[in-house]
């Protein structure tokens, strides 16, 4: 099978072009390194583009499957409208570029555009938009559903993702990265008071066997989740069962808008599981004892 990873060079990106090349089929990384990192690739064995998808791009050859990353991932990204741009013009350009080849489309959604909305999220359920981010995907989801009977396109709305390869993400690196390594440091973990927030926290692996599975789903949009919501208190708890300390939480007020912060993260996973034949095969604490060690 060909393949091409956009925002290949990326967290969830470079997990997946990874086990797809080490699978044995070929592929091509499409990056242009604004937050993707080239030493996430390496020892890839495949074609990297040096390449902005959301603007005109080439890319020879015949792919039979194209996975769609790219994207503008933070949430509190400065420029709305860059953000709002380079995801519907990147995801139009990779649309088209499937629809060209008849070639099986998975693309990266969000959870995040549940908002507040009752947990466990179902996919179907209003949605809250919090940020440039959220509509994009959701406008993306809407683009995708009109072709749900004339291609094969599925769209993966990530929960709370983590695992190698995200230290490059600065600030939007996931909770467990950022604490595990002040915990390291022998420093208190500092959480919002009083440590109530939930997340669905999701090893990148299964983000990675969830993409494998949607090349053989109908065409849909799912949760990529755990089911499980956990607190971050009870997260630190986690952490300092792995690492052997005994770290107290350091709380302080939450500088978000509470109306623009998301409370409570919480895949309904039963359409994935039904539909996708989806379900995530690490526990939090089983993750958390695998990827520790990765953390510098």
């Amino acid at each position: 099978m060909r393949c091409l990873v956009t925002g290949g060079a990326g967290f969830i990106g470079s997990n997946l072009a990874m086990t797809l090349a080490n699978q044995g089929n070929e592929v091509v990384v499409a990056d242009n390194f604004s937050s993707g990192n080239r030493a996430n690739l390496s020892g890839f064995r495949g074609e990297l583009l040096d390449v902005d998808v959301s603007k005109p791009f080439e890319a020879e050859g015949h792919f039979d499957a194209i996975f769609h990353q790219a994207a503008i991932t933070d949430p509190r990204y400065p420029n709305d409208a860059e953000t709002i741009r380079q995801n519907l013009d990147g995801f139009k350009r990779v649309l088209s570029l499937a629809q060209k080849h008849n070639a099986k489309l998975v693309y990266a959604s969000t959870a995040s555009l549940y908002g507040n909305g009752p947990a466990p999220q179902k996919e179907d359920q209003p949605k809250e938009l919090f940020s440039a981010y959220a509509q994009s995907k959701l406008i993306m989801d809407e683009m995708a559903s009109h072709h749900y009977y004339d291609m094969h396109i599925v769209g993966l709305r990530y929960f709370n993702v983590f695992g190698p390869g995200e230290s490059f993400k600065g600030r939007a690196a996931s909770m467990i990265y950022h604490l595990a390594r002040q915990m390291r440091q022998g420093k208190r973990p500092r959480i919002f008071k009083w440590g109530e927030h939930q997340r669905d926290h999701i090893y990148v692996k299964d983000c990675v066997l969830a993409n494998l599975k949607a090349l053989e789903a109908r065409s849909g949009v799912y949760n990529v989740g755990t089911g499980v919501a956990t607190s971050f208190k009870s997260l630190v708890d986690v952490l300092n069962q792995v690492m052997g300390t005994g770290l107290e939480p350091e709380y302080f007020d939450m500088p978000y808008d509470p109306q623009t912060y998301q409370n409570h993260t919480q895949a309904d996973v039963r359409r994935a599981e039904s539909l996708l034949g989806f379900k995530a095969q690490y526990g939090l604490k089983e993750a958390i004892e695998e990827y520790l060690p990765l953390i510098q």
